[in-house]
């Protein structure tokens, strides 16, 4: 008789994941390019989550097929061969062989060499625990596809945010050394003018350490340029050392994802890949109720087995003319569940109160993906605005700027006047860069919660 193990098979992982992809990383010395849509397609191939997610679907698939066909025919070949190196003995009584009444003879049965096959086909005619495994077999496949595609969107999110850190790098590294080069020929200057008497030793003490200040900045960002980089090849899914070169810039990243539409598009909760992870959820939930009430239910399967047997009290098995004799049995199993003690209605219970459970989680996470939507929504709004308002602060910081080293140049203005305007003026380039990032991440997270397909 089959068990209910198929359907605990089914519900004891079904919410452990991690199709099929390549294992080979690819080349440490190949050479990459991408675009941004470039690097996503590339990642969503090769990545090492999007490849361990294909392969979970094709482990829940032969999962589905392991639930489906414990119901089917099974066919089981059993082959036994004894060798009785010292046979039981059995006492009998003596008058059975003509001997004194009241005493016993020693008797050997049977032989010392004993073979026999025996194959039997089964098949399950009734059980509800396997009806309810088929079904939760389907829901499990589900919940693999939808995790894949869950995983798709975080990969694509997250080459959006790499790849956008990746620009950040590099073009903080193109300002600060731009800065370096001002700053440079600003102390050079200063320097021969205090040589010659004409300048105060203090002016050239405030350039030097600004001047020092940004060298080290700039020393910094070129490490955090590399390690971007190498984040970005492992988000993708090559060697973190590859050579990888990104072909768009952060202004047309950033102009690409200024998307005024996306801000009254309507949001359909149903469509959320969360909510429907969360409604599977209280689908494995129902089928466990559903489970333990089908174990109150008879089970009945039938089996048909033929045998054959050899005896013989030398090893003859093999011998052409040892006998063989056949043996068949057709039988039924119906098994029914009588009472338990109130067992089966505990567990019932159990189960009905972890649905009720699991359907009050899932009104919560509906309540929480309306309040994620408007809060993405806010922070890219906020995003947009704020990038407005950095451009204007960053062509005020210039003209700032350049008024002062005008002056200073004019004998109008301090070294420390002078270093404040060049301070404000390095902050607001950073702030820039920082905003025109967070309105690639930021909408990329919108992206995600609205579910839109990867390169839309």
């Amino acid at each position: 008789m089959i068990k209910h193990a198929y359907v605990l098979l089914c519900f004891c992982s079904f919410f452990t994941f991690s199709g099929y992809g390549q294992d080979d990383r690819k080349p440490v010395s190949a050479q990459y390019s991408f675009t941004l849509d470039q690097a996503i397609t590339f990642a969503l191939e090769n990545s090492y989550q999007a490849i361990n997610a294909r392969r979970e679907v094709a482990k829940a698939l032969e999962r589905k097929w392991e639930a489906t066909a414990s119901g089917l025919p099974q066919i089981g070949i059993d082959a036994n061969y004894q060798n009785q190196l010292k046979q039981p003995v059995t006492l009998i009584p003596a008058e059975f062989t003509g001997g004194q009444p009241g005493t016993f003879v020693p008797v050997i049965f049977g032989t010392q060499h004993n073979a026999s096959a025996t194959a039997t086909l089964s098949q399950l005619l009734f059980d509800g625990s396997y009806l309810v495994g088929i079904e939760a077999a389907k829901s499990f496949l589900q919940y693999a596809n939808d995790t894949e595609e869950k995983t798709r969107l975080q990969v694509r999110e997250s080459v959006i945010n790499a790849y956008g850190s990746v620009l950040v790098a590099q073009q903080s590294v193109a300002i600060l050394e731009s800065n370096v080069a001002t700053l440079e020929k600003n102390y050079r200057e200063t320097k021969i003018i205090f040589e010659n008497g004409l300048a105060e030793e203090e002016d050239v003490e405030q350039l030097q350490v600004t001047l020092l200040q940004i060298k080290n900045q700039l020393n910094n960002t070129q490490r955090l340029t590399r390690i971007a980089k190498e984040m970005f090849n492992l988000t993708i899914g090559v060697d973190v050392n590859a050579n990888t070169t990104l072909t768009e810039s952060l202004d047309q990243l950033s102009s690409a994802y200024t998307d005024l539409n996306v801000l009254t598009q309507n949001f359909t909760i149903e469509n959320n890949i969360d909510y429907r992870l969360g409604y599977l959820l209280t689908e494995q939930r129902r089928l466990e109720l559903k489970l333990e009430r089908s174990k109150a239910l008879p089970s009945l399967g039938a089996f048909i087995n033929y045998g054959t047997s050899a005896f013989s009290n030398e090893f003859t098995i093999f011998d052409s003319s040892q006998p063989w004799f056949q043996s068949s049995i057709l039988g039924v199993n119906l098994s029914i569940p009588v009472f338990s003690s109130f067992k089966r209605r505990a567990k019932t219970r159990q189960a009905r109160i972890a649905f009720e459970q699991a359907n009050t989680s899932f009104e919560e996470i509906q309540q929480q993906l309306k309040l994620q939507y408007d809060s993405k929504l806010s922070d890219y709004q906020l995003s947009l605005e704020n990038y407005e308002i950095l451009k204007q602060n960053l062509a005020l910081a210039k003209r700032i700027e350049n008024k002062n080293q005008i002056k200073y140049e004019q004998g109008l203005a301090t070294s420390f006047e002078l270093r404040q305007a060049q301070l404000q003026l390095y902050s607001a380039q950073q702030e820039i860069l920082q905003s025109m990032l967070a309105i690639v991440n930021n909408k990329a997270q919108l992206e995600t919660i609205l579910n839109i397909p990867e390169n839309q």
